[in-house]
């Protein structure tokens, strides 16, 4: 391979991871048709906009299928069309990419209520204007909608009160990374070790579960005590 042609494949891809996510998921034909029809029909176009899928280049055939680059195309299901899935059905629907949340949500309340109109996943996320994941979810206006907000009040400080403390242990680890120590590569994931457990929180742990995650996960607590012999404890943080 010649050096020019090197040369315009790095300028190329650079061009590329220069474009905003939404920029390049916008070529949709879907995207196209539904914004210049009226009302509803056109609504999922300005809400998907804003949403976390969006800014991560999700765009519509990721979830509904179809051909997004032939008009024709766009809903066939000989191109896996799926449509707009029956309330029901929005969990696995979703699952199909967030595996774990999906295992979290069937085996949690909300999941084991499904049956009977429990809350699925665009009731708390949206559907097109889907919102990040984070503790804004976990709010009196939107979780009083179904139930009273008291056990969710809980675990929305146990949540608070356990991040302020991770975050405090990752302070730790810098400094001893600063101080010239070894910092193991598991121990510097120490947050997303702790992170995936704390995401099913809401759907279904216990409240008494969310502080002891990080003491006595055998993964995450057995994490806080290590750092190439040197204990954490000679730090000023606390953890549990």
């Amino acid at each position: 391979m010649s050096r020019a042609v090197i040369w315009l494949s790095l300028v190329a891809g650079l061009v590329l991871l220069s474009i905003p996510a939404a920029s390049l998921a916008a070529e949709s034909v879907c995207l196209q048709c539904h914004a210049g029809l009226s009302g509803h029909l056109s609504a999922p176009v300005a809400d998907w906009q804003t949403s976390v899928h969006a800014a991560n280049g999700i765009s519509c055939h990721d979830c509904h299928g179809g051909d997004a680059t032939d008009m024709a195309m766009t809903k066939s299901p000989d191109k896996g069309f799926l449509g707009a899935p029956e309330y029901e059905d929005v969990p696995e629907f979703c699952g199909r990419c967030h595996v774990g949340i999906f295992e979290a949500y069937s085996a949690g309340a909300h999941g084991q209520a499904l049956a009977e109109g429990g809350a699925q996943c665009v009731i708390c996320h949206g559907n097109h204007a889907v919102k990040e994941a984070g503790l804004d979810l976990i709010n009196e206006e939107d979780c009083s909608r179904c139930h009273s907000y008291e056990r969710a009040a809980l675990i929305r400080l146990a949540l608070v009160e356990t991040d302020t403390m991770i975050n405090a242990v990752e302070q730790d680890l810098d400094r001893l990374y600063r101080l010239g120590f070894a910092v193991d590569d598991e121990l510097r994931a120490f947050r997303g070790l702790v992170q995936n457990d704390l995401l099913k929180i809401p759907l279904g742990m216990e409240i008494q579960a969310v502080q002891h995650i990080i003491c006595e996960d055998p993964q995450a607590g057995g994490l806080r005590t290590k750092s190439n012999g040197l204990a954490l404890e000679v730090l000023d943080t606390p953890v549990c």
